[in-house]
């Protein structure tokens, strides 16, 4: 099963409250599911496709790290995917924390800051390059 996307951008939700592209605070014991994405994707643009971004993000935040390096990858991948697993457009990054995800055409993805100039260029698709698919909101509409 593939569900990545390509030549798309994840504009923040429309009731995103961050006014700029912040990175999410950890806790105490640790990093939050959406700190560990930031990373992950801030620190490798266009590395990932959704899936190895999603699946590596687990590996890390469940402190599976040492049992996917005994070379038990694939089995956990397969277990990881046996559950639905919701895309990033349900992710905290551009509900919360002010980030939009574009997707190249390899499917590869990239942050990019609410207030940058890549993000307008980007949200705005002038040359239809980009296909929009809205983050989910935080709330339902009343």
């Amino acid at each position: 099963m593939e569900w990545n996307y390509y030549n798309t951008f994840i504009p923040v939700a429309q009731d995103c409250p961050a006014e700029y592209g912040t990175v999410p605070k950890g806790k105490k014991d640790g990093k939050t599911k959406p700190g560990v994405e930031f990373e992950l994707a801030a620190s490798h643009p266009y590395k990932y496709t959704q899936e190895e971004l999603l699946f590596e993000v687990h590996i890390r935040h469940k402190g599976l790290c040492e049992e996917a390096s005994t070379g038990n990858v694939t089995q956990m991948r397969e277990q990881f995917y046996r559950k639905p697993q919701p895309c990033l457009r349900a992710s905290m990054l551009p509900k919360k924390y002010g980030w939009g995800i574009h997707f190249n055409a390899e499917g590869k993805l990239a942050l990019y800051a609410v207030e940058s100039p890549e993000y307008r260029r980007f949200a705005e698709a002038a040359d239809d390059s980009v296909r929009i698919v809205a983050a989910m909101r935080n709330s339902r509409l009343k």
